[in-house]
């Protein structure tokens, strides 16, 4: 049975399908595909169906990561569903957390700069209304969580 991972970020169109595509790159490269299988999803309801954002896909790309998805909102079977659930920054954690009223999913929930190890960022900071050196840093920092991610995982 694959490990699942669900990457989570308010719109679901910069940095959760980011690191679902990074992550799946990265499982790729190692031949993980069929061990490890990831999604990504929203807090907020604003861009569902929607492709990641075209200054994202670029700034991926420069690292060699296609962006794929439609973003679809976090729904409470996603407790359920998912092995490990990743927000992307604190304000996410919180609004996952307040839909696991008897707190019985908390121990699935983390953040995902937990997992960063040259970054000193507690937050995946949103790039959504800065300049390209927004999105670019923010795929460094996932490439860099990510990667330590899969570590951890693979180490289990």
């Amino acid at each position: 049975m694959p490990y699942k991972l669900l990457f989570v970020c308010l719109g679901n169109i910069c940095r959760s399908p980011s690191a679902e595509n990074i992550m799946n790159h990265l499982l790729e490269q190692k031949g993980l595909t069929d061990q490890i299988i990831c999604d990504s999803a929203g807090t907020s309801s604003y861009h569902i169906g929607s492709s990641p954002d075209s200054r994202m896909s670029k700034s991926a790309l420069k690292r060699g990561v296609k962006m794929i998805g439609k973003a679809r909102q976090f729904e409470k079977t996603d407790f359920e569903e998912f092995d490990l659930i990743l927000a992307m920054d604190r304000h996410n954690y919180r609004d996952i957390l307040s839909l696991d009223r008897e707190g019985k999913y908390q121990d699935k929930v983390e953040l995902m700069c937990n997992y960063a190890t040259k970054h000193l960022d507690r937050d995946v900071p949103d790039p959504y209304y800065g300049g390209v050196d927004g999105f670019d840093y923010v795929i460094d920092l996932l490439f860099d969580a990510c990667e330590n991610l899969l570590e951890s995982i693979i180490n289990k």
